[in-house]
């Protein structure tokens, strides 16, 4: 069953773009262009762009890059996760003590939405990316359908390239170029705002079981379970993916990453690995 999409600007969306930095990784976002590439590849004109800092051991040399970017017209705010989270636990009608272990993998993003002040929020952790600078209309895509259809909650790219599992996952006919499944993920979200800043946080669905024991009642068990408890489904784009990959924490390696940002190099050979990774596990499974 084919679905139209109706011709409308991206402008007519009201979008806010966000992402997360924590000790480990704020170097990476905020003394080298890397933020600002994670943005201009989305292609399209942000509303709102945030920065959440979390878990820093210095919260005033961060705030300071921050304010940097702020200057430079990359980002438009930045919140320290600390300065908020009481209010927004209260405003979700969330127990602390209810994450377990999920604490600290939570925060950031209830912060981030409780202080969205646009229609859409899009949302990348800070080690996911668009690894290419495409004129991919996706996320003006993914907006015309969630504009039309209450029952689809979230939007993003693939994931790693992976588009033959996102298809293998699919429960109904593709809408336009999305594959529709359910689940969600932390890495890369689209929503409409007003769905997430509501007391959504708190179902339990036994499919959401999935989720690693060590993250307890994570952000994103919570909000798989209430997708799941009221049948609601995520878009996976078929034709754009995103890439994730975990910061390295060891100190030689970070400066030599450093390095490599502010030489462009880091986010072409991330892409270059991945693809070629895919290429060569097409090939062996083609081989069997």
């Amino acid at each position: 069953m084919k679905h139209s999409i109706e011709n409308r600007n991206a402008t007519d969306f009201g979008i806010t773009f966000e992402t997360k930095c924590y000790e480990n990784d704020w170097e990476y976002l905020l003394k080298t262009n890397y933020l600002d590439l994670m943005i201009s590849r989305c292609n399209i004109n942000f509303e709102f762009k945030q920065l959440i800092i979390n878990n820093v051991e210095n919260p005033e040399i961060v705030k300071k890059y921050a304010q940097k970017k702020i200057d430079k017209g990359i980002i438009d705010a930045f919140y320290v996760v600390d300065d908020y989270i009481d209010e927004a636990l209260q405003f979700f009608d969330i127990n602390k003590e209810s994450f377990g272990k999920g604490y600290n993998y939570s925060s950031s993003e209830l912060v981030g939405l409780y202080l969205s002040k646009t229609k859409y929020h899009l949302h990348f952790s800070s080690d996911a990316f668009l690894p290419k600078l495409s004129k991919s209309d996706w996320i003006k895509e993914a907006c015309q359908i969630l504009d039309m259809n209450s029952e689809y909650a979230v939007a993003n790219p693939c994931w790693d390239y992976e588009f033959e599992t996102a298809i293998g996952q699919s429960v109904k006919s593709n809408f336009g170029n999305f594959i529709v499944g359910y689940g969600f993920s932390d890495q890369c979200y689209l929503v409409r705002s007003a769905d997430f800043r509501a007391q959504i946080y708190n179902f339990k669905h036994p499919d959401s079981e999935r989720y690693p024991k060590y993250g307890g009642e994570l952000f994103e068990k919570r909000v798989d379970s209430f997708m799941r408890t009221n049948q609601l489904f995520r878009l996976t784009h078929s034709k754009e993916s995103y890439v994730h990959r975990n910061f390295p924490k060891s100190l030689i390696l970070r400066k030599i990453m450093l390095i490599m940002i502010r030489l462009n190099l880091y986010l072409f050979v991330r892409n270059l690995k991945i693809q070629l990774f895919n290429v060569l596990n097409i090939d062996l499974q083609m081989r069997r």
